[in-house]
């Protein structure tokens, strides 16, 4: 075989994978979404039933298990923080892995792609600056 029909092959293959860890990435983000809107809803109706003293029936995998209703909430608010983080993790690499895809398909990069939001000192520099 040639050398030119043999790298066009390499090429397309590495954007094909470029472009397939893209959208892994994205379906992760997807999963971890719902399931931190599972437990949101599930934080909701711990706030509404009962009283704090009763036991909730919690399903690990495959049983239920009765848990204070204080230690379920805790234990879903750790998994809360675990998925924001875990979310803004995947949300940072897929950042990077998009920029690669666009390199290699020889792409601008993304204007405005790489920005983060404001820290909340950050906001409230600001607004002590415009209140003078």
């Amino acid at each position: 075989m040639d050398a030119v029909p043999v790298r066009v092959l390499e090429y397309l293959t590495e954007v094909e994978e470029a472009a397939e860890d893209v959208l892994t990435t994205k379906q992760q983000i997807v999963d971890l979404d719902t399931k931190r809107n599972g437990n949101r809803e599930a934080l909701n109706a711990l706030k509404n039933e009962m009283s704090d003293s009763e036991k909730v029936k919690v399903c690990f995998g495959n049983m239920f298990i009765k848990f204070p209703k204080s230690k379920t909430r805790e234990m879903i608010q750790k998994d809360q923080e675990q998925l924001d983080k875990e979310i803004n993790d995947l949300r940072s690499a897929l950042k990077a892995k998009v920029n690669r895809l666009n390199v290699m398909q020889g792409k601008p990069e993304l204007r405005g792609y790489n920005l983060s939001a404001l820290s909340t000192d950050e906001v409230r520099a600001i607004n002590n600056l415009l209140k003078r």
